[in-house]
């Protein structure tokens, strides 16, 4: 058998009128109660907002959903567009002298530049080598541009998709 207790408690009271002004104020008099009854709840949160997949199946990789890119040598614009996006991929580099190869991701906003990932490879010898995988999450506003640079003799090879709006709502793929 369920129990019921009143609560008198003027901290609680004010902090569901914080929360909830439409129930705050009600006047005196009104108590709030507990109860030692177990009421299940069920979260229809997915459903009332109409989305009926996962979030992480929301940000599967599909044949649509992805932009791959390659670039060689040089620095090239990959994403100019708002959003968050996932980045993601391996960067390998091949040299027959002892060189020192920088690599990076740049976030640019139109007025300055940052290095949001970065990667110096040192080579001593003839060889071709995986230097390093990627993926990182990028969030892109208004104006902003993510670019990869790649060194001399150094190839960053990925995919980019976005996995959500600038107002965070998830893309599916």
């Amino acid at each position: 058998m369920a129990q019921e207790f009143t609560i008198n408690s003027q901290a609680i009271e004010s902090k569901i009128n914080s929360l909830l002004p439409s129930q705050g104020n009600a006047g005196a008099g009104i108590d709030f109660s507990a109860s030692t009854m177990v009421i299940p709840i069920i979260d229809l949160t997915e459903t009332a907002e109409g989305s009926q997949v996962r979030a992480d199946l929301q940000t599967a990789l599909s044949f649509n959903s992805v932009s791959e890119f390659s670039v060689s040598g040089t620095t090239s614009t990959l994403i100019n567009t708002t959003g968050y996006y996932r980045v993601f991929g391996a960067i390998a580099t091949q040299t027959s002298t002892t060189v020192s190869i920088s690599n990076s991701f740049l976030l640019n906003d139109a007025v300055s530049t940052k290095t949001i990932w970065g990667l110096v490879t040192k080579i001593t010898d003839n060889r071709t080598m995986l230097d390093d995988t990627f993926d990182f999450v990028v969030f892109l506003r208004a104006g902003d541009t993510l670019s990869a640079q790649a060194g001399n003799n150094s190839t960053i090879k990925g995919s980019t998709r976005q996995i959500a709006t600038i107002t965070g709502d998830l893309v599916d793929p």
